[in-house]
């Protein structure tokens, strides 16, 4: 169910999308309008969150929608809800001088995973990487995903809630 509005941000005060960013929330419902992702903002960015299953083709127009172009993936992290984890893709047009937020939840914390967006931009491959280091999240896809921090064989994903760091004492 979509849902195309403003979320509450510091204090309940409703974020401050400024005119561009007003015309900005207009023209992502319209352009993604099929996909029936929910819509709002956070702070001054315009937020988009997709099933998982449609995160490449939603990623696909939002790069090659003219009034949209964009063209540059910011970062991509991963955030560890507890009972699932959330992919989140920062973007930005160069032309356009706009951002965007995008968000997807994976099915579980057993064995996440989201589709690659290196497809879509090629500057995924090390976030990706990363993600699936620290995570363990598994981008579907990907063209290589070999460790990019850890070596081979690291037991764990030191990213999680979960992971057990060991006490330490400094002396």
């Amino acid at each position: 169910m979509p849902a195309t509005g403003h979320s509450e941000g510091a204090a309940g005060l409703p974020p401050k999308l400024d005119a561009k960013g007003q015309a900005l929330l207009s023209l992502v419902t319209d352009a993604l309008s099929s996909f029936k992702p929910q819509v709002s903002a956070s702070l001054d960015e315009v937020t988009v969150t997709v099933e998982r299953e449609k995160l490449v083709d939603v990623c696909h127009v939002l790069r090659d929608d003219a009034r949209l172009d964009f063209d540059l993936l910011r970062c991509l992290t991963v955030v560890d809800y507890t009972d699932h984890f959330q992919v989140v893709y920062h973007l930005f047009s160069l032309s356009k001088r706009h951002k965007l937020v995008i968000k997807t939840n994976t099915a579980n914390t057993e064995s996440p995973a989201v589709p690659s967006v290196v497809p879509v931009w090629k500057t995924a491959d090390w976030y990706e990487r990363e993600g699936r280091d620290l995570f363990g999240v598994t981008f579907q896809g990907h063209p290589k995903l070999e460790p990019l921090l850890l070596w081979e064989g690291f037991e764990g994903f030191p990213g999680r809630k979960s992971f057990p760091f060991h006490q330490y004492s400094e002396y």
